[in-house]
């Protein structure tokens, strides 16, 4: 791996390193941050064969964990986490150690974005961690029987909104908890609510070697045509993949979850 932009040295080989390397690079900032991590083919698509991991590759799941890591929670939309087969996150076989040092779970919590609480037996099932319950995200007029079920199977579910889902509410109620690194992997229905009301602060995109053509969704669909000027603020490369990091501020993030 290589940084393009800013010009530096090269990230180290050693595959503990580059973990350590990773995570000072894209270490949160000490005020509230929402960051978008997405993957997408040459020709813009976001996934092949209806999953983003056609489109991954060895480095970008590196990259992938590493941001994982650092983050407080992880924001995902429910067809993303169906999709996917989305479960708890795995503790960082490198990181975890430093999130448990610093007095947080070994992983972040997932928090599920659901309307109306579709979300079959089995589907983030797997038993999280110590201090990372799985939440789901709905609104105070989703299906009460779903909310039901749902807290059967010990999901914690959080209402945030009236009729819909009201990502800004979410991110308060996440952030009175602590969580205030945030993570969003998806879907793009989900980075669209975001984009809309000028929630995200930066955008990870991974660009993969690869065309799909056909009629995969785009990272961000939504209703309307929003504008949202970024600003390139980091460029790595490796096995032909290109990690961009573009951002609504004038400043870059400084690590401040995993030490030195």
């Amino acid at each position: 791996m290589q940084r393009l932009f800013p010009v530096a040295e090269p990230a180290p080989a050693d595959p503990v390193e580059l973990d350590y390397w990773l995570a000072r690079e894209y270490g949160y900032p000490s005020r509230s941050w929402v960051r978008a991590n997405m993957v997408a083919s040459l020709d813009g698509a976001s996934a092949w064969k209806s999953r983003s991991a056609g489109l991954s590759g060895r480095t970008d799941q590196i990259l992938l964990a590493v941001l994982r890591a650092l983050a407080d929670v992880i924001l995902v939309g429910a067809e993303t986490a169906r999709r996917e087969g989305y479960g708890p996150a795995d503790a960082h076989p490198n990181l975890a150690s430093a999130r448990l040092a610093a007095g947080r779970p070994a992983t972040p919590p997932i928090a599920v974005v659901s309307q109306r609480l579709e979300l079959a037996d089995g589907l983030l099932d797997r038993q999280a961690p110590p201090g990372s319950q799985t939440l789901v995200i709905t609104s105070r007029g989703a299906p009460p029987a779903g909310r039901r079920s749902l807290e059967e199977r010990g999901l914690e579910v959080i209402e945030a909104g009236e009729d819909e889902v009201d990502v800004r509410e979410a991110l308060r109620i996440l952030g009175a908890r602590g969580m205030t690194a945030v993570l969003s992997e998806g879907g793009p229905r989900v980075l669209a609510q975001l984009q809309r009301h000028g929630l995200l602060d930066e955008l990870c995109l991974s660009i993969a070697p690869r065309m799909v053509a056909g009629d995969a969704s785009r990272i961000v669909n939504g209703t309307g045509e929003e504008l949202t000027e970024l600003r390139l603020t980091a460029l790595l490369e490796a096995d032909g993949f290109l990690f961009t990091r573009y951002g609504r501020h004038s400043d870059s993030p400084v690590g401040r979850l995993i030490p030195d």
